[in-house]
């Protein structure tokens, strides 16, 4: 089942071309804020639990050449955008985007402050691994202008870490976390696993009470994809050990009571906030946002992406860039915007994904703006109690079966172009 951080989703990607990008960029204008995302696919170390899209390197020559091409890709983005609207939201991801180190940290988000133009207040954020958190890495995030860093736990039982490939003593996490608030970053987001092997409820609400000691203003708690055909690394867990659907969403449910009476608010799917965070007003507010990097406070209509196998939204469609890294730097090297899929989409794709998204953020729809189509898919789910119809409006009462509302008006589902992980 999608996660649906987009629509179309990206199994119904197909080949494009740098024109029709550089058309769709050039057609773009001063009142359309930008978000961007900047992919950084390296590691120190494999976790076989992963499913991003990384490389596992410790060779400086690798990273130095990886960072000076994506200097020249923003180089290359901003000449194509010289009319775009400010930068609202900058987000690292990866891999691991403190691979790079505190000089190339540095140098890349200064080459973006220089090439773009940001908005007052906008929000900076990266992904990191506690793990390879060091004091000049901080700095430089913190002189660099980083105000929410998002670090990766998943659980902090020994034994689970073992079974996943990484091992991470929960006083490494706390650490972190102190370094990050020592240099003025305060906005931190951890994020949790349930459904990995050989976990169960003890272990994730350990885990969850953990989150809620270290007063993170953020948690996320994802569901683990077992997904080996697409994952290799995956097959070095022990399938044996997973915990079934019925079991998996118990986790889940566990993790959000404890979360909850922690004093966090549940939001989406996924998500928990403190009362007073942006993200937890935004849901309030009704303004929560959906993208590829799950849920999000920024409303910008235009994403660029940077780096190997990123992802843009712009208002004509879906442009990735080249997954392969050695093919994205040759692109890059030789001047070219780096994208090879796509999907333009129709005025029925823009329906279709406004409903997804609203559905996804809201967990409820108005009756008037569901589509026929989508009726009969949602039979079944109104039959067991799992959405709910008041007088305006379906409202799903089932959260943990939020994705399979959503499937009610995804036209693409079931055509064959992508295989999904379980839902749950």
């Amino acid at each position: 089942m999608p996660r649906y951080t987009s629509y179309p989703t990206a199994p119904h990607f197909t080949a494009m071309g740098e024109g029709d990008y550089r058309e769709w960029l050039a057609a773009l204008t001063p009142d359309q804020a930008v978000s961007l995302y900047v992919h950084i696919p390296f590691c120190r170390a494999l976790c076989w639990y992963c499913g991003c899209h990384t490389a596992v390197t410790r060779r400086p020559e690798r990273l130095a050449r990886y960072t000076a091409a994506l200097l020249a890709e923003a180089a290359l983005l901003s000449a194509a955008v010289p009319q775009a609207g400010p930068v609202t939201a900058l987000h690292l991801g990866g891999g691991t985007p403190s691979a790079i180190g505190a000089e190339g940290l540095s140098q890349l988000l200064a080459a973006l402050e220089k090439e773009f133009r940001f908005a007052p207040g906008a929000e900076r954020a990266i992904e990191l691994d506690p793990r390879v958190l060091t004091p000049a890495i901080a700095e430089a995030l913190a002189q660099g202008g980083i105000t929410r860093a998002s670090l990766g736990v998943q659980d902090i039982d020994p034994g689970v870490q073992a079974r996943i490939g990484r091992p991470q003593p929960g006083e490494q996490v706390a650490q972190a976390v102190a370094l990050l608030r020592r240099v003025g970053i305060g906005a931190i987001n951890l994020d949790l696993m349930y459904g990995l092997p050989g976990q169960g409820i003890a272990e994730v609400e350990a885990s969850a009470r953990f989150a809620a000691s270290l007063g993170v203003e953020r948690v996320a708690v994802f569901g683990y994809a077992h997904v080996p055909w697409m994952k290799p690394a995956q097959q070095a867990i022990d399938a044996t050990l997973l915990p079934g659907p019925a079991a998996r969403l118990d986790q889940a449910e566990a993790a959000a009571a404890v979360l909850e009476a922690a004093g966090y608010l549940r939001i989406g799917l996924d998500h928990f906030a403190r009362p007073g965070d942006p993200m937890a007003l935004a849901a309030a507010g009704g303004t929560l946002r959906r993208n590829f990097q799950g849920y999000a406070t920024d409303t910008a209509p235009v994403l660029l992406g940077l780096g190997a196998s990123s992802i843009g939204q712009l208002p004509a469609g879906f442009a990735q860039n080249i997954a392969e890294e050695r093919g994205w730097l040759a692109a890059v090297e030789a001047g070219q915007l780096a994208v090879r899929r796509g999907r333009a989409v129709s005025a029925d794709d823009i329906r279709r994904g406004g409903l997804i998204e609203r559905i996804m953020c809201d967990l409820s729809l108005p009756r008037d703006a569901i589509p026929g189509d989508a009726w009969p898919r949602l039979a079944p789910l109104l039959a067991d109690g799992v959405v709910a119809l008041t007088p305006d409006r379906l409202v799903v009462r089932e959260r943990r079966f939020l994705r399979h509302a959503a499937a009610a008006f995804d036209a693409y589902l079931g055509t064959g172009a992508g295989r999904h992980s379980q839902a749950a």
